[in-house]
């Protein structure tokens, strides 16, 4: 009994050891530098980033869509068997090439009896002329044959043209798209045949708010973003500015042009259109810095406090976005120190140690680092 209650009077003696050891070096940390600081807070190490200024492009930026400088759908106005298809997809034709000729029969034989018609009219009329002429008949009977003789010509070139008909032709120089018609197929009036594109010049139709209508000048230069090319934009000018402003949206439509050698630019290309009216000088901050909550902005701001460096939550009212940096309109000025990441592990008056910023200040910002 007596050596069971020694074992109990141990262990309690060996844990009252082990909490007071752990007491100590609790008290030893909040008293060590690199410890927890006053309030409980550990100091967090930051990178840092000085405020400064560097300058902004002042640009409207709306979205628009690329069509071609001419381009049309290809179609028949009447319906007939198609007899032959003479363009490959995607190939480029000339104004004017044939691209499908439709059966037409009918019309040769129409044609061929119209000039039947008028060959033989003509022959009537110089018969009845030459006898005219000589007062053998009457001249009101040559010129009844001179009117026959012009029917008759217009009713061949009315057969003609029943026959060109059947005949398709490109209306302009430009790229065919693809098309399924062939040989032997049935169309009807307004079925589509293919598509034509003059891809030599593409035009992009945008919409501006009509507050924007000082900035818009015919000739002015602009840069568009085609989606499909990411990393590229192309130069072009203002073209034509509508002459109205609509009701509804309040915008007005204009319309630029971008040379297109390579054809690389496609009808449909949505395109992210840059129009810039000017530059200025304002403070910024890089992206990382800023932190989101709805519609609010806050950075950190790195002051000194009881001979220590504390991060202040400060709200701000950001700007223009340019280069990965943020224009800053309110809440800052030159040469504050901002914590440059990692904003979600820090809270508003914890101490921090700023170290080598990963983040660089504004290009030319004095007392960037």
């Amino acid at each position: 009994m007596i050596r069971r209650h020694f074992f109990l009077i141990a262990a309690a003696a060996i844990l009252t050891l082990m909490v007071i050891i752990g007491g100590v070096r609790l008290a030893t940390a909040d008293a060590t530098p690199g410890g927890k600081a006053g309030g409980g807070q550990r100091a967090a190490q930051v990178s840092q980033v000085v405020v400064g200024e560097q300058p902004f492009a002042d640009r409207i930026s709306v979205l628009g869509v690329a069509k071609g400088r001419q381009s049309v759908t290809i179609t028949s106005d009447t319906a007939e068997l198609v007899t032959g298809v003479l363009f490959r997809d995607g190939q480029a034709v000339s104004r004017g090439q044939v691209l499908v000729t439709l059966k037409a029969t009918e019309q040769d034989a129409a044609v061929a009896e119209a000039e039947a018609r008028e060959s033989q009219a003509r022959r009537d009329y110089e018969r009845w002329k030459t006898l005219a002429e000589k007062g053998v008949a009457p001249r009101a009977t040559a010129e009844q044959y001179l009117a026959s003789l012009q029917s008759a010509e217009a009713a061949t070139a009315a057969a003609r043209a029943r026959k060109l008909d059947r005949v398709i032709r490109a209306p302009f120089s430009g790229v065919v798209g693809l098309s399924d018609i062939a040989p032997g197929a049935l169309i009807s009036p307004g079925s589509p045949i293919v598509s034509l594109d003059d891809l030599s010049m593409v035009r992009v139709d945008f919409e501006v708010p009509d507050r924007y209508l000082a900035v818009l000048r015919t000739g002015s230069t602009i840069v568009a973003a085609p989606d499909a090319y990411p990393d590229e934009s192309f130069s072009g000018r203002i073209a034509q500015i509508d002459t109205r402003v609509d009701t509804t949206t309040r915008a007005v439509t204009a319309r630029a042009e971008f040379p297109n050698p390579g054809g690389r630019l496609r009808p449909g290309m949505l395109m992210r259109v840059s129009i810039e009216h000017g530059q200025r000088q304002a403070l910024a901050a890089p992206e990382a810095a800023i932190q989101y909550e709805g519609e609010k902005a806050f950075v950190f701001v790195i002051i000194d406090r009881d001979g220590k460096q504390v991060a202040r939550k400060t709200e701000v009212t950001p700007g223009l976005s340019e280069g990965g940096r943020v224009e800053i309109v309110e809440g800052l000025k030159a040469g504050d120190r901002l914590v440059a990441d990692g904003l979600n592990r820090l809270q508003d008056g914890q101490p921090v140690q700023t170290g080598a910023g990963r983040a660089q200040g504004p290009k030319g910002a004095k007392g960037a680092r």
